[in-house]
Order: C-alpha cells, then sequence, then structure tokens
C-alpha cells in the first residue's frame, strides 16, 4: 500500500503502534498454543516426567491476561494524546493493511520490561548505575545556582522520563524528547495516568522461556510506579515533548545542559547527534553523557550506518571544540535484564561530562 502524505504516514504508524499492543493478547496465545502442541506430542513416558508442565503453562498464560490489562489501559490512555488521528479504538480500521509482525511485538514486551527499568524498585539498580552519575553531576554544576527552574536542560531519548522526572523534581526546568511512539504511550500512561503507589503489576520476563533458573523466575510480577508521579514541588517545569531531536531542536544556543543516556548509538550517523548538541547548547553549556555503542542501525537491511569506536566519536566530540573535563571508561550497566536469568549482558559504558565553549 503506497501512502505518499506525510500525515497519512505518520497517523498509519500511530494505527500501527496502538494496533500492536491490541494484539499482544492474541499473538501472545499462539505462542501458547505452540508450547501446549509441542508437549502433547511427547512420548507419554516423557510427559510422565513432566507432572506440572501444563498447569505451569496456565500460570503463564494467566500472567500474560494481566499484562494485557495494564496494556488496555495504556491504549486507553493515547485516545486524546495525538490530534487528529482516527478512532481505532472500537473498530478494526486498517487491520489486513497493517499486519503485525515479530518486530512489532518486540517491542511491546521490550516496554513491558521498560516499566520495570523505569518506574519499578526492581530497576533500581540499573538507574543507580546510569541515571545516578549524570544526575550528581548536574547536581554538582548547578550546586551554586540560586534558581533551579531557570537551569533548562534536555534530555534526548528520555525513553519512559523517568531521568527527566527525577531532575524536574529536583527543581530543574527539564524536558524529555523520545521518538518511539511505544515509549511515549507508556511514560504517557505513567506520568498522567499513574497516581498510586505500585497500583499495577506486570509480568516483565513471561516471555522468556531460555535460560530460566526456576519455573517460577518466568512469572515474576513487578509492580510500578515505585513513586508517586505527581509528587513535583510547587510549579515544576517539566514536559515531553514527541518527534525526532535532529528535527524538533534546531534553534541555536537554547540549552543550559543536555544528558544523553543510552542516546548516542541510535543515530545512524552519530556525527549529527553531536553537531546538533553542539548548535543548540548555550556558550558555556555542559553535555553529560552515558552509555554503550551499541548502534542500532547498524545490522538494518536498507539503511545507512556508520559504526565508530569511541576514540572516533571523542575525536569528533573535540574537534567542535567541546572540552571534555571528566571522563570514566568500563563503568558496567545493564539495559532490561532479568537479574535471575542465567543468561545477562553488561555493557562497560562511558561516562563524560563536555563543556561547549564560550
Amino acid at each position: 500500500m503506497e501512502i505518499e502524505d506525510e500525515e497519512a504516514k505518520e497517523q498509519l504508524h500511530f494505527l500501527r503502534v496502538v494496533f500492536a499492543f491490541k494484539c499482544y493478547k492474541s499473538y501472545s496465545m499462539k505462542q501458547i498454543k505452540q508450547t501446549e502442541d509441542s508437549y502433547k506430542k511427547l512420548p507419554d513416558h516423557h510427559k510422565l516426567l513432566l507432572p506440572n508442565f501444563l498447569k505451569n503453562l496456565n500460570t503463564v498464560t494467566e500472567c500474560i491476561d494481566k499484562n494485557y490489562v495494564v496494556i488496555k489501559e495504556i491504549i486507553s490512555s493515547t485516545e486524546n494524546m495525538f490530534e487528529n488521528k482516527k478512532d481505532v479504538y472500537s473498530t478494526n480500521y486498517l487491520t489486513k493493511q497493517l499486519g503485525i509482525t515479530h518486530f512489532d511485538m518486540d517491542k511491546v514486551k521490550s516496554t513491558l520490561k521498560q516499566f520495570m527499568r523505569d518506574w519499578s524498585s526492581d530497576g533500581q539498580a540499573e538507574r543507580d548505575a546510569c541515571y545516578k552519575p549524570v544526575i550528581d553531576e548536574i547536581v554538582h554544576i548547578y550546586s551554586d545556582c540560586s534558581d533551579l527552574g531557570k537551569v533548562e536542560i534536555l534530555v534526548p531519548g528520555a525513553g519512559m522520563g523517568r531521568l527527566s522526572f527525577e531532575l524536574a523534581r529536583l527543581g530543574f526546568a527539564c524536558q524529555g524528547n523520545e521518538f518511539s511512539l511505544f515509549m511515549l504511550f507508556a511514560s504517557n500512561f505513567v506520568l498522567n495516568k499513574c497516581k498510586e503507589l505500585n497500583a499495577f503489576t506486570i509480568y516483565p520476563w513471561v516471555h522468556q522461556t531460555s535460560n530460566n533458573m526456576r519455573t517460577c523466575d518466568q512469572v515474576l510480577p513487578v509492580t510500578f510506579p515505585d513513586i508517586n508521579p505527581s509528587d513535583f514541588p510547587d510549579n515544576p517545569k517539566f514536559s515531553m515533548v514527541a518527534g525526532d531531536f535532529l528535527e524538533v531542536y534546531t534553534d541555536p544556543d537554547s540549552w543550559d545542559c543536555i544528558a544523553t543516556v543510552f542516546f548516542l548509538d541510535t543515530a545512524p550517523n552519530v556525527i549529527t547527534y553531536i553537531e546538533s548538541i553542539c548548535k543548540i547548547l548555550k556558550p558555556g553549556g555542559y553535555w553529560i553523557n552515558f552509555g554503550p555503542l551499541l548502534y542500532h542501525f547498524a545490522d538494518m537491511a536498507n539503511e545507512n550506518s556508520i559504526e565508530l569506536s569511541y576514540d572516533q566519536v571523542k575525536h569528533v566530540i573535540e574537534q567542535f571544540k567541546f572540552e571534555i573535563i571528566k571522563e570514566r571508561v568500563n563503568q558496567p550497566s545493564t539495559y532490561n535484564q532479568n537479574a535471575h536469568s542465567m543468561l545477562t549482558y553488561q555493557y562497560n559504558s562511558v561516562f563524560f561530562v563536555a563543556r561547549k565553549p564560550l
């Protein structure tokens, strides 16, 4: 289906994301059915060795049902999120044309894990590893500032908004920017609809069928939010903006500080990010970064991508006249990791503070 009109493309993308959330349960049930069929094909003497297999599978099904309860809340919260969108909440508009891919479902599953990372006590260790150094540095830099509300901080790639939220809660004027509608739907739900501590329960590992040490690890619950998102000081200056970072932020000398966490490697050309950050930072402004270099476009078909090593990235940063005033390498960090899994990935991330020249 050819779509030339830009607004129509945006609308179709919006529909696709909503539809992906809506298909979560039916898609997951198909996988459960496949597992059940595989079990039934086992020899009878093998089935006898697994007396609780179907019972455990029923527990997994119940957890998927409970995940879908939260997902329906997320879908409902998007109804007035954007203007001029077709009503897809009570119709199967464009169902056949949209389709749903494994990629779409992986995004939905990743969203469930992101609730754990950003808004649950289970994600505290991950947040402490990457958010805390950034927050501590910003607090240190502006420790002598009498009015933090005048310090304008931008957080590109804000995800579900926890880092932006924490900076705003400290009194800074903070704006998060996010491109992914999956993340925007979820952050909108948490920040605007969640009013009580640990009001919702999800099962982020329910789709992890490999590397489980214990059967029960697959169905461990996670509650969120671990903090009341409405817990703000008076007159907070906090916002979330949707869109492509390079397209949304073009005004020169606009921001006092830019905080990038697990963001630089989301660019097909990281130099464009560095160039833009240099442009929109005020003279003397600070850029604080934490993260690895897992280039997101590296293995995508029909995508132009350059993958620079950190020393190349650092060289480019210095060519834009940034002064790197603090740098720490090999900083252990993880992303949406199941602490109970037999397999975990750890990044040796880079933390640096760079200053734009006066």
